[in-house]
């Protein structure tokens, strides 16, 4: 093996940069060399070891920068499971530590893709689940044409799971391999694969066979012959170029900049937030990213009472991502960002444009007509967007951070794909979901996911208050009875801070900074912004709530701790349950005034209609990020008025507006 000298990695960015191709080269090459690794060794992510907080707010440009690099690996023979630290400079391993699948509580590092490719190999091979394909109705050229879906086992107690690495395994009978296969789902069998020994160690055949649906509902291109012929093209053109610089991972964008990181779990992330306040570069977010999704699924029946993908801990937000195209993910002028990633040997690639940075319109930002001196002012808002797409299984999910002129921040997140199904006989109903199509069901479901924001606002020590919106009684000091209140509760240690959303009082929470006085003699603060939707509606002791109990809440607040990094715990994967948020604040430290990160749940509850088949359009959920008493005045006052020389008036064909 060629190897790469330390010389050639010379590295003259920033510290948070992620590791560059050769880095992940090199990372292999120094743990296959160190430790001797075989060939049966394989990697769940290799990506950069972030420096300490503290060494990367004391680096300066041209300062000595150490580079290390994390590592997760399995042993696809024997499951043995390791996290590394590869020291990139000296070539060496500073830490090397065994983590234990067999013992409780368990939790088995993400599935690979080879794994996801194999288990339709390992499951067709077996000669009961032929078996049960067959007294389905199939034959052996339709047998090799069915779709095997692994899906993420869970834990449930049973013994042929503990200590064992596992997928279960569903089916999907198609006509030909471009067969939209969920529209016809295989009920009664269900496959439980380990995935070390590469065999199926429990199979459920039950014995009432449900007819397979077999209306093809397909989405492709050749399929759909007639589109419409009534939709002109919608340009968005920048002819002068964009607003926003990039300069290698740091992005600029009027008085916004961050920098950009990427990991294998979590997919983008966001680094060193600030907004330039006249000529204060004041920060807002050390570091955000979202960092677990939970999908517990609500049909108690044998295709689905085990289904809740933790589809960033168990697959990887980051390693499933699309590469994006032009003119079709994003629109306008595009600065994409192709990320170095390793593959599940180690070997490195590039997962080209992974990442979307461009700008959109968004409406009106600010307007006001004062009708007695004729005074007539209007500024458009416009947005920064910087986002990604992945892939889990059946279920597309976008992640789309929203940077606003007025200094508010939002995450979206756009949820579309294909729905799970389950087979209906004719004539039944189904109480476990909605009908979609002729016996068709989509089993009820929910969506969470959990936003990690690490705050620095004004600075390293913050608190969070609770807020909400409470009617005044009666009395002298409300006469009239229109007057409500705003209530203030300091949140000051961790147990008091795990909190639910309540739309019916307004409730809301506002980090701030005790220690910095505002224009108006308040602490500088943003507001969180949260929708109060339903949280875990799985019963408390089921297996599901105890393994993603960062779900039941919609707000926690935890001391920062450099390795409490997801809301599920390191290894979600088949773990037990009990790990992350619940356990980070069990500690109960003291939050107020201290360097601390905000956990946002949030999310949908999904009742499946006939409109989400054959692919569901795009849901949306997400939060707000607004100043509030951040600013000395509305910080979009200064944009330059504008008219849009583009525009026309649809009665005149040859006008421009005005």
């Amino acid at each position: 093996m060629t190897r790469t000298k330390p010389s050639a990695l010379a590295h003259a960015g920033h510290p948070l940069d992620p590791l560059s191709e050769a880095e992940v080269a090199l990372t292999s090459e120094i743990l296959q060399r160190v430790k001797k690794l075989g060939p049966d060794a394989r990697f769940t992510h290799v990506q950069l070891e972030e420096p300490a907080k503290s060494d990367v707010l004391g680096w300066k440009p041209g300062a000595g920068l150490a580079r290390r690099a994390a590592a997760t690996l399995f042993d696809c023979k024997t499951g043995a499971t390791h996290v590394a630290t590869v020291d990139l400079e000296s070539e060496s391993v500073t830490q090397w530590r065994e983590y234990s699948t067999k013992a409780h509580p368990y939790g088995q590092p993400p599935i690979t893709i080879e794994e996801v490719f194999k288990v339709g190999d390992i499951v067709k091979a077996d000669a009961d689940w032929r078996r049960a394909m067959k007294r389905r109705g199939l034959d052996d050229k339709e047998i090799e044409l069915v779709q095997v879906d692994p899906f993420s086992a869970g834990y449930f107690d049973r013994e042929v799971e503990k200590g064992r690495r596992l997928v279960s395994a569903v089916s999907y009978w198609r006509r030909n391999p471009k067969d939209n296969g969920y529209a016809h789902p295989i009920e009664g069998v269900v496959a439980l694969v380990d995935l070390i020994e590469n065999r199926i160690v429990h199979l459920v055949d039950e014995p009432d066979v449900i007819p397979i649906p077999k209306t093809s509902r397909n989405y492709d291109r050749a399929s759909i012959p007639q589109t419409r012929n009534d939709v002109r093209p919608l340009d968005v053109v920048q002819k002068d170029g964009p607003s926003f610089t990039v300069d290698g991972w740091k992005v600029s964008w009027q008085n916004w900049s961050f920098r950009v990181g990427w990991t294998a779990r979590e997919g983008l992330v966001l680094h060193q937030i600030s907004f330039r306040d006249g000529g204060l570069e004041r920060p807002i977010i050390y570091r955000a990213s979202v960092t677990d999704m939970i999908v517990p699924y609500a049909d108690p029946t044998a295709n689905h009472f085990w289904k809740c993908a933790f589809d960033a801990g168990e697959y990887g937000l980051g390693k499933l991502a699309n590469a994006l195209e032009l003119g079709c993910d994003c629109l306008g002028h595009i600065h994409y960002f192709d990320v170095p990633v390793a593959d599940d040997y180690g070997k490195p690639g590039v997962m080209k444009n992974a990442i979307c940075l461009h700008e959109e319109d968004c409406g009106i930002l600010w307007k006001h007509y004062e009708f007695r001196n004729e005074t007539f002012e209007v500024r458009r808002s416009r947005r920064l967007v910087i986002s990604f797409f992945t892939t889990v299984g059946n279920y597309d999910y976008g992640f789309f951070w929203y940077f606003y002129q007025d200094g508010t921040i939002q995450l979206e997140v756009k949820l579309t794909g294909i729905i799970q199904t389950a087979a209906i006989a004719a004539g039944k109903d189904y109480p476990w979901g909605g009908m979609v199509a002729e016996n068709l069901g989509g089993p009820t479901h929910q969506h969470f996911f959990n936003a990690r924001l690490h705050m620095m606002l004004d600075g390293e020590a913050n608190t969070v208050t609770e807020h909400e919106f409470r009617p005044r009684p009666w009395g002298t000091d409300n006469p009239y009875g229109n007057v409500f209140d705003v209530t203030a509760r300091t949140l000051s240690r961790e147990r008091d801070a795990a909190r639910e959303a309540d739309g019916r009082t307004g409730r809301y929470w506002k980090i701030s900074n005790p220690n910095r006085k505002n224009s108006v003699g308040g602490p500088t603060a943003y507001k969180l912004i949260a929708h109060s939707a339903p949280t875990m509606l799985a019963q408390e002791g089921c297996y599901m709530t105890s393994r993603g109990g960062f779900a039941t809440k919609h707000i926690w607040v935890t001391r920062y701790a450099p390795d409490e990094r997801y809301a599920s715990g390191e290894f979600p994967n088949q773990h037990a349950g009990g790990d992350g948020l619940p356990k980070y604040v069990a500690q109960n430290r003291a939050i107020e005034n201290q360097d601390i990160v905000v956990w946002h749940s949030f999310g949908a509850t999904h009742v499946c209609r006939p409109e989400d088949f054959p692919v569901m359009p795009v849901e949306y959920v997400g939060f707000t990020l607004k100043p509030n008493g951040f600013f000395a005045e509305n910080p979009a006052m200064d944009l330059p008025p504008d008219r849009n020389a583009a525009s026309r008036d649809n009665r005149d064909k040859n006008s421009c507006c005005g």
